[in-house]
């Protein structure tokens, strides 16, 4: 069992920084692959960005946050960062942590029901305002 729990949200002009947090407790070795989607309202969850875990860190990016959003994991504390920059209003959704574990060449960006993602976290809210 792996627990995820996510900080870092809150609420900024367009333009602004935010990072996000998300702490992984329990059994976070058995997982290989961690990323984060976000959901706004009346819309699907979406993956935005996940990071291998496994070794080597290859990073993968939705067109829509990619050059502007940053993923990155700290081993030693078993902490998975997203740093976003350039926020725009388009941002504004509920973000969430997972994680799970798959083939090295799996970690991708997909539907959650299809994803790599078994642990989610409880979400937190970024809004951005124009």
């Amino acid at each position: 069992q792996v627990d995820l729990v996510e900080s870092g949200g809150g609420s900024v002009e367009a333009g602004g920084s935010l990072r996000l947090t998300c702490k992984a407790l329990g059994e976070a070795w058995g997982t290989n692959c961690m990323g984060w989607f976000r959901q706004s309202p009346g819309k699907e969850r979406e993956a935005i960005a996940a990071i291998f875990t496994g070794g080597g860190s290859a990073t993968v990016y939705d067109d829509s946050v990619k050059g502007r959003f940053t993923i990155a994991y700290e081993a030693s504390k078993n902490r998975l960062f997203l740093l976003m920059n350039n926020l725009k209003p388009e941002d504004t959704a509920t973000y969430y942590c997972a994680a799970g574990a798959v083939r090295p060449n799996a970690c991708t960006l997909s539907e959650p029901k299809s994803s790599y993602a078994r642990y989610w976290g409880q979400g937190t809210q970024v809004s951005v305002s124009s």
